[in-house]
């Protein structure tokens, strides 16, 4: 039976920063955003995000964010897929910022996706992210 481990993954933090600096996330702060990596999970997602609990707030702690990437599902995609894929984890971020999520719905989408990847590519970014995300191992 394989154990369940988190691990930090910086990488990953390479890539939001750089999608932070797109306009559509201008309201992720990158140093309330962390990163794993979970080795052993049993679950058919390639990433999940997850958000600030309301109590946790209530008693003074900041709104942060954590994304974890599904090593046996995430690792062997394609680096446009691990883009999207983390894309997608940021689109639930709301812009105020709370700690709390957006559910799945059309802002979520797969064509809210392929218009933030049109605007990386607008802005020349694409090639770095490509690159960031292909090192993602």
């Amino acid at each position: 039976m394989v154990k369940l481990k988190y691990l930090r993954y910086e990488e990953l933090c390479s890539l939001v920063k750089l999608l932070s600096t797109l306009s559509m996330f201008s309201h992720v702060d990158c140093n309330r955003v962390y990163c794993v990596k979970s080795v052993g999970a049993k679950t058919r997602a390639y990433a999940r995000i997850y958000g600030t609990p309301l109590a946790w707030i209530a008693v003074g702690k900041r709104p942060e964010y954590l994304i974890e990437v599904i090593s046996e599902r995430f690792t062997h995609l394609p680096p446009l897929k691990k883009v999207e894929v983390i894309i997608h984890e940021l689109l639930h971020i709301p812009y105020s910022f709370s700690g709390g999520l957006r559910s799945h719905g059309a802002y979520t989408s797969h064509g809210m996706v392929e218009s933030v990847v049109r605007e990386l590519s607008s802005r020349g970014l694409l090639d770095e992210a490509l690159s960031i995300s292909s090192r993602l191992g």
